[in-house]
């Protein structure tokens, strides 16, 4: 049987907005290189998401050697240094308060623009403070960087085949927001694995993730359409989560700085 293989590679630069398939990308102990690394908050610094703010999709992300591109229809392309840089200002995701580098008046009054109300971008610290959650992630649980509790979502191409073929239309993987998805596994296998090693690099799979409204909504448009989630809790459905699965949440156990190809070959492991 072949290998399973790496079928795409996804980084969401700006929370919630516009992810950027990329054939590569650097791994940090955050995750992949600039994933999540800017957010939008409100004035009291408590995070947006397209959960509350659909039109967050109609961002469009892009990265230079120096610089994050943000483009929304009917505004200028607004340039956000890669360098940290900003007055640091206390945010929160979810129950975490941690630390944001505001990007300024110019950023926020751009954002605000596109949504229709008072927003604000931050950037996250060169050395983060935030941590996974340690009863998934383990000890010296891992860094992270604005994402809602892990540094890196793995999802299952078979999965996603098996889900549409219960729905009336197909949805794309892109609803599910995934960092990396696998190629050649069986529907849900997912469920059982441990660890996936890409090349140099290891990552345990520690939580299965578990799904709000945002896979309703178009990826491009910011429209809401069909909602999976009633078909998933169907056969989806986690007791001790309480919510509905789709995809797992990983942490880095080894190869941090290392790059992953698309294309390359996964070896997996199971839980005993």
């Amino acid at each position: 049987m072949p290998a399973p293989i790496l079928q795409e590679i996804n980084v969401y630069p700006l929370k919630s907005a516009r992810g950027i398939p990329v054939p590569a990308a650097r791994l940090a102990a955050t995750g992949l290189e600039w994933d999540r690394h800017w957010m939008v908050v409100r004035e009291d610094g408590m995070f947006l998401s397209q959960r509350t703010h659909p039109r967050l999709a109609c961002i469009a992300t892009a990265l230079t050697g120096e610089h994050l591109l943000l483009d929304a229809e009917g505004r200028r392309t607004l340039r956000l240094p890669l360098a940290p840089c900003g007055e640091a200002r206390p945010v929160r995701v979810w129950k975490d308060l941690c630390e944001g580098l505001d990007q300024g008046d110019a950023a926020a009054h751009w954002v605000g623009a596109v949504l229709g109300e008072p927003a604000r971008i931050v950037r996250v610290p060169r050395s983060p403070a935030r941590r996974a959650n340690p009863e998934y992630a383990g000890p010296g649980s891992a860094p992270l960087a604005f994402p809602d509790g892990y540094p890196v979502l793995v999802c299952n191409a078979a999965s996603l085949d098996e889900l549409n073929r219960r729905l009336p239309h197909a949805l794309p993987m892109e609803r599910f927001r995934p960092n990396l998805v696998i190629e050649g596994l069986p529907p849900f296998e997912e469920d059982r694995i441990a660890a996936i090693a890409i090349g140099p690099v290891t990552l345990r799979l520690v939580k299965p993730c578990t799904r709000c409204i945002v896979p309703s909504t178009d990826q491009r448009t910011g429209v809401r359409g069909l909602d999976p989630l009633p078909v998933l809790r169907a056969f989806r459905f986690d007791r001790k989560l309480r919510g509905v699965t789709f995809g797992e949440n990983a942490v880095v156990a080894a190869g941090d700085g290392q790059t992953l190809q698309r294309g390359a070959e996964c070896r997996i492991s199971y839980d005993d």
